[in-house]
Parts: C-alpha cells; sequence; structure tokens
C-alpha cells in the first residue's frame, strides 16, 4: 500500500501527482474547480463530506453505493474520487481499480474504519494502483489536505494514514 507519510519532507511517500484538469472548470474568481466524488453507503458520512467540499470550493457529486458511483462516473468523469471501502455491492476497492482502468489519471483516496482494508488493497488487481488509504474518522482539515495533496493544489501532508 502507497501514501505513507515520509519522514522526510512530510508529504506523503507517493508518486508525484499530475494535474489532471479534464473536467475542471473556473470558479467566478477564474481559479480551477475540480470535480470530486464522494461515495460512502452511510448518507450522513457522504453528505458532511461532500458538503465539506462543496464550502471548500470543489465541484461535488454524491453517491451511496459502487455500482451508482460508478454510472455517474462514466457520464461525468471526475478528477478525484473519495470511497468508503466497504460497500454493498461493489466494494470501494473494486471501484477504484475500475475507475483507474477507465481514468488513469483520476486520483482516490479511499477511506476505511475496518481493520480487513489492508488485506483487500494488497490483493493483486490493486498492486499496479497507487491508492491512498486513509483512517476513519477523517478529520475535516486533514481530508481537505489530502484532497489538495492529491490534485496538486496543495502543499505537503502531515497526515497519519492506516498502517498496512
Amino acid at each position: 500500500m502507497r501514501g505513507t507519510p515520509s519522514s522526510s519532507s512530510g508529504a506523503p511517500a507517493e508518486n508525484s501527482p499530475g494535474n489532471s484538469r479534464r473536467n475542471a472548470s473556473l470558479s467566478p474568481q477564474g481559479s480551477v474547480r475540480f470535480r470530486i466524488m464522494v461515495v460512502d453507503d452511510d448518507w450522513v458520512i457522504a453528505d458532511s463530506l461532500t458538503e465539506i467540499l462543496r464550502r471548500s470550493g470543489y465541484t461535488t457529486e454524491t453517491a451511496y453505493d459502487g455500482t451508482g458511483a460508478l454510472q455517474m462516473a462514466l457520464l461525468s468523469p471526475p478528477e478525484l474520487v473519495i470511497t468508503d471501502v466497504v460497500l454493498p455491492g461493489m466494494n470501494g476497492v473494486e471501484l477504484a481499480t475500475i475507475l483507474k482502468s477507465v481514468y488513469p489519471d483520476c486520483k482516490i483516496l479511499l477511506c476505511s474504519g475496518h481493520g480487513s482494508t489492508p488485506e483487500l488493497l494488497s490483493s493483486p488487481h490493486c498492486a499496479p494502483y497507487d491508492f491512498t488509504l486513509l483512517s476513519k474518522p477523517v478529520r475535516p482539515a486533514d481530508l481537505l489536505a489530502w484532497v489538495e495533496y492529491r490534485l496538486g493544489t496543495g502543499g505537503p501532508v502531515l497526515v497519519p494514514i492506516a498502517a498496512a
């Protein structure tokens, strides 16, 4: 699993994220607005994360299951997907691998409060992908820092994540 903090710079030890802006729109102030999809079967969590991102200036979409998220993403590709790992039907790891195969520039943040998640991420079908795993609950400031890092819009991130 990638995405663990580095001790030298404080930034996550991941490949440097690209600045894919294929669906980014301009805000009234002229800054780039990225499209972010939030996926969680817990409506309170999904809606809360969506609101945090929306208030921070991002264009957001919300889905409550993996299949619905995939359908939405195929119609309007996001720059970043924040998904719970444990979802009914298609889980978040399956969703992430499909999205990365269709949209290689799409960034993925996986969120989980379950101990079995690192096992899912160590499966062979996840090996070629660069998934960042955040532990639930995620503080809003930490979430926004990771979003900025993954989109290439922020500085170093000093956020601990789930251990593999």
